[in-house]
């Protein structure tokens, strides 16, 4: 099981940019999928990005392709969301989390999650 820690949220104005971290500890990176899911209450945890460690591929939800990158930081064991043109409904807790191997867009598809990072977008 690995060990998620996020960092880099808070209050962002519409049009902004975002940096969010999430640092993985406890294993070998290898084999795994890492992503970003985000929440706000009343609805359900929305799939933001996805990639995969040993590989280069990304996968990216609608509603961010185009403003998202999803990278490695690979001597840091972290991956990286960027996010620019910052909406009000891009406002929610972001979570890191992890499964292995293949990439997946549901939640319920991970089992290694992060405590969040709470993203605020207003003026």
């Amino acid at each position: 099981q690995l060990q998620l820690v996020e960092s880099g949220g808070g209050l962002v104005q519409p049009g902004s940019s975002l940096r969010l971290s999430c640092a993985a500890r406890g294993n070998d990176l290898r084999g795994y999928t890492l992503a970003w899911f985000r929440q706000v209450p009343g609805k359900d945890r929305e799939f933001v990005a996805a990639i995969t460690w040993t590989g280069e591929g990304t996968l990216y939800a609608d509603s961010v392709k185009g403003r998202a990158t999803i990278s490695r930081e690979v001597f840091k064991s972290a991956i990286i969301l960027e996010m620019n043109t910052m909406r009000s409904e891009d406002t929610g807790v972001y979570y890191c989390a992890a499964k292995q191997w293949t990439v997946e867009t549901m939640p319920d598809a991970y089992n290694m999650w992060g405590q969040g990072t709470q993203v605020t977008v207003s003026s």
